[in-house]
């Protein structure tokens, strides 16, 4: 037997392999800790099978970032994705815009059938999320970005007073979470999915309000504020499950309060902040150009 072909083999499986591997392990690992346990045989046999299917990715991740790059170099469509700006923003509205409006009637559903304003005051924070972004979806399907300087400046201003209003259900969902204990209790797995995606979007959130800056679009700007705030209070609720989940009896009620109140009125002032700031900038940048048309004239 050729050892070599064999080492080979085993580290470099066929991509089919590979992919077909990966979801096989990933409901083995966790089925096991969720239904069997993770001392069981199925456990371990899942860990192993995770483990080699993890080392063989690696294997493959040179080939694959060499493939991404001629994708991207090479394809039409990836090179107008990078280089059209106008196209990522607007795709990124419509997703955006249909993941809030969904989320958003999804959780008033959740307040009729249970009858809680706990749920109704998450739907109506994502459904304004969702009318912000259809309100910027419109001007980036007619216009470039800084075609309409002066509508774009319109637009950014009434975001501002929309997230005055929106702070109005953060303030009642703090309140349910701190006051009433309103909080939910999930599942091990489920709350350390919660935290990648929570932090995943905060991170891009974050990122994206630097990037854009430079391309001088108010509508740009106020579409990134807009993820950045639906990211801050994705973190207000993942502290809550994981205090919830995480937190059993080494932590009081009291503390968890002070915890929740304390992240959730500095995310209050952020939004508020923020909201001030894109009120205050449209306004002196809406006065100068009409300062500007007047001395024109």
């Amino acid at each position: 037997m050729d050892l070599r072909k064999l080492g080979k083999a085993l580290l470099f499986p066929h991509i089919a392999i590979i992919a077909l591997l990966t979801p096989i392990s990933l409901v083995l690992l966790v089925g096991s800790m969720v239904f069997v346990g993770v001392e069981s045989p199925v456990a371990i046999a899942s860990y192993v099978l995770s483990a080699y299917t993890l080392t063989v990715w690696c294997f493959r991740l040179p080939n694959i970032i060499r493939f991404l790059r001629r994708l991207k170099n090479e394809n039409k469509l990836a090179k107008r994705w990078k280089n059209d700006t106008r196209l990522r923003v607007k795709v990124s509205l419509y997703a955006s815009f249909s993941w809030n409006a969904l989320y958003g009637a999804f959780q008033l559903w959740l307040g009729f059938y249970h009858g809680t304003f706990w749920f109704y005051s998450l739907g109506a924070y994502y459904v304004c999320l969702a009318v912000m972004r259809f309100f910027l979806v419109g001007h980036t399907r007619k216009y470039q970005p800084g075609e309409r300087l002066r509508g774009e400046l319109v637009k950014y201003r009434a975001c501002g007073w929309v997230f005055l209003i929106m702070n109005l259900a953060l303030t009642l969902i703090i309140f349910f979470m701190v006051y009433w204990n309103r909080t939910f209790e999930h599942h091990m797995i489920t709350a350390i999915a919660m935290a990648a995606y929570t932090f995943t979007s905060l991170t891009l959130a974050i990122i994206n309000v630097v990037r854009y800056r430079r391309y001088n679009s108010p509508v740009y700007s106020a579409s990134r504020a807009i993820s950045l705030a639906a990211a801050l209070v994705s973190v207000l609720t993942l502290e809550s499950t994981m205090l919830t989940t995480f937190g059993g009896e080494d932590m009081t009620a009291e503390t968890k309060k002070w915890l929740l109140g304390a992240t959730g009125g500095a995310i209050s002032i952020m939004i508020i902040a923020a909201a001030i700031y894109m009120i205050a900038f449209s306004t002196k940048k809406l006065n100068q150009l009409k300062s500007e048309v007047e001395n024109g004239q």
